[in-house]
């Protein structure tokens, strides 16, 4: 199996490092720390606090195995990359909605940092898809479970 190339910008990129030390400094010690008292209480077959440890325990080291898998197959995106004539991954966008005027920015990333809250919309959702590729001025459509929608492309920048 050939894993997936997982684009992030440095910003992403660090955050995911940032999560995984946590994990691995912090997160690992206090979970080994509440397993221990709650083998203090007793019985294994019936202790509940120990359950709910060793699930957290399961948790944390899970979550370590995909930051780390997503850390080796990542693909950080550079400043070179990032261009200001045609939309990329790594573009922040300002897109205008064609029926209400109203403008909203958005930064490409890939879709492991997407956080559409926080303006970051993956490439490969429907408004990053219509984008990708297009020009400041141009109008794309943008076809969503919800209906189509219109919009202007009005800056590109890094």
């Amino acid at each position: 199996m050939v894993d997936k190339e997982i684009l992030l910008t440095k910003e992403g990129y660090k955050k995911l490092e940032d999560e995984m030390e946590f994990l691995k400094t912090v997160r690992r010690k206090e979970v080994a720390d509440k397993i221990k008292v709650a083998r203090g209480f007793g019985d294994l077959s019936e202790n509940a606090e120990y359950d709910e440890a060793k699930n957290e325990q399961a948790q944390v080291e899970d979550r370590i195995l995909v930051l780390e898998h997503m850390l080796i197959n990542a693909k950080v995106i550079s400043d070179d990359d990032i261009k200001t004539d045609t939309v990329v991954a790594g573009s922040t966008i300002k897109l205008k909605d064609l029926e209400d005027g109203e403008i909203e920015e958005f930064t490409i990333v890939g879709s492991a940092e997407s956080d559409p809250f926080n303006g970051k919309i993956s490439y490969e959702s429907p408004v990053g898809k219509a984008c990708i590729g297009r020009k400041e001025g141009e109008k794309v459509v943008v076809e969503t479970a919800a209906g189509s929608f219109e919009y202007e492309i009005v800056e590109i920048k890094r």
